[in-house]
């Protein structure tokens, strides 16, 4: 059994792959003091409660927040007795090399979710994924991850809005009735709902007519189903696209004998 570790600025998520379905996903906030004994503490008694019979054999790590990794690789290590494997490390092979300016290091979430819509999709695909910050990927003919689009994520946008002007309050992101506010909080939620939206339908038309030839959407990340009502030009809206692309990643580094 595989466990696929997702670490974001904001979240970490565990997901249990038994080698053809998702057996649980598990959400924590994420810390970089975080220790091995403590992950193992919070991984082991939601398992318990689920019900689940895990035998983790091997590891996968994708990580944005390069201090949590030292202790992640001793949590696969102390309990589950392996070596894992960590995207964006020498040796962790990617099925198809990113094709980005000399230099340059793509995140290693952003591999993923090329990894994992090339395996589902096919290539000439964006990818809009909403997380600490709006993520729109590129994935190439091939399945090479060849660039993007980073914009400040929703959440973190009404956040500095709250801080940077004391008298609006912080609000949830929802789908406004109308367009006009007729108060502060309406307004708010109409200015970051349909202007979030019309950044995405910008962004994605504008990547389309670069690009020069028809390329499927697909959303993903918590906030891709509200946004999808905006009928913003997704063609599929999938919540577990970047744990899948870390077991295919998984899964070619066990075909090719690197992991």
């Amino acid at each position: 059994m595989l466990l696929a570790i997702d670490c974001g600025n904001t979240n970490t998520v565990f997901s249990i792959w038994d080698g053809e379905k998702f057996l649980c996903t598990l959400r924590t906030s994420t810390h970089h003091a975080r220790t091995a004994d403590a992950y193992f503490t919070w991984y082991s008694t939601l398992v318990k409660h689920y019900g689940i019979e895990a035998d983790i054999t091997d590891v996968i790590i994708a990580s944005t927040v390069p201090r949590v990794v030292f202790n992640l690789r001793v949590f696969a290590d102390r309990f589950f007795g392996c070596r894992p494997l960590v995207v964006g490390k020498p040796d962790c092979e990617l099925p198809v090399a990113p094709r980005v300016d000399e230099g340059t290091i793509p995140g290693p979430d952003r591999l993923a979710n090329a990894a994992g819509a090339f395996d589902r999709h096919g290539g000439n695909v964006v990818v809009v994924d909403f997380g600490t910050a709006t993520n729109f990927d590129v994935v190439a003919a091939d399945g090479a991850y060849v660039g993007g689009v980073i914009a400040p994520g929703v959440n973190l946008s009404l956040e500095a809005l709250h801080q940077g002007a004391a008298a609006l309050p912080h609000i949830d992101v929802t789908r406004p009735e109308k367009v006009i506010g007729t108060n502060t909080v309406g307004c708010i939620q109409s200015g970051v709902y349909w202007g979030y939206s019309g950044l995405i339908e910008g962004l994605i038309d504008r990547i389309k007519a670069e690009y020069g030839m028809p390329m499927k959407v697909i959303g993903t990340g918590g906030l891709a189903p509200l946004f999808d009502q905006a009928d913003v030009g997704f063609d599929a809206i999938e919540d577990d696209l970047t744990m899948h692309g870390l077991t295919v990643i998984h899964r070619y580094n066990k075909d090719t004998g690197s992991a």
